[in-house]
């Protein structure tokens, strides 16, 4: 379950209220919660590191590297990658996919497996490697055992008689996170909970983080106001107040 846009710009206006700090536009609250969900995201592959490096003897380590995991899941997609043979480089590439396999428009976070014919495995290699390995009928790559070198977001395939058929699995980033809003007769902000549209720059986009996040979110954001609370019973009982307050007005 996401992260409702509105609870958290509602639950920080609420605070930034009682503690008299002024107000947040939406525009502001938009950019500001984008790059929270960016740090928090970030944050998740260094703690499945940090999580690597310790003892497995540990009992909780495999419910700790599950649980990142799970998180970071949310984010993981795959596309087909694009041949290109342009005059970029001397080497003929590949372009990575900037739509997933459902035709959502997606930004590249962290490559993960590729595959040729979506069956075989293209092994990744190192510069030096990748070019090395081509000198010797022992190690040059073949179809059945590509390789690839990731470089400059490109990908260099060998052997160069695959020009097709190329698909990776990546990990994309996060969305940016949409308050949208109609004005209202009095010049006030009204929430549009419709779907966010990049076409029309109209709707509303969620967090795209799991909902355990939430009062850190908040307090990530208050912190950017300037506001360094303490407490989170807080930030709990201001989101609760607001989760109220619409139940009231849906009732």
């Amino acid at each position: 379950m996401a992260i409702n846009v509105n609870t958290v710009y509602q639950t920080v206006l609420t605070i930034l209220n009682k503690e008299q700090r002024g107000y947040m536009t939406p525009d502001e609250f938009n950019n500001v919660a984008t790059q929270v969900q960016l740090e928090i995201f970030e944050k998740y592959f260094e703690d499945l590191n940090q999580q690597i490096r310790v003892p497995q003897t540990d009992m909780n380590y495999s419910d700790r590297v599950e649980n990142i995991d799970e998180k970071i899941a949310v984010f993981k997609t795959f596309g087909n990658a694009t041949y290109n043979t342009g005059s970029v480089t001397p080497d003929k590439y590949f372009t990575l996919p900037n739509t997933d396999a459902y035709g959502k428009s997606v930004t590249l976070y962290r490559i993960g497996e590729v595959t040729y014919k979506n069956e075989v495995l293209v092994q990744r290699l190192q510069r030096n490697d990748f070019y090395t390995s081509e000198k010797s009928k022992l190690t040059k790559a073949t179809k059945t055992f590509p390789t690839y070198l990731f470089e400059n977001n490109y990908l260099f395939i060998r052997p160069t008689t695959i020009q097709s058929d190329i698909q990776v699995e990546y990990v994309r980033k996060p969305v940016d996170v949409v308050w949208g809003f109609t004005v209202g007769s009095l010049g006030q902000y009204v929430y549009n909970s419709a779907t966010f549209n990049a076409a029309t720059n109209t709707g509303s986009q969620n967090f795209e983080l799991d909902i355990s996040e939430q009062t850190e979110v908040i307090l990530k954001i208050l912190i950017y106001s300037g506001i360094i609370i303490k407490d989170p019973q807080i930030i709990q009982a201001a989101s609760q107040q607001v989760q109220m307050e619409e139940i009231n007005k849906k009732s």
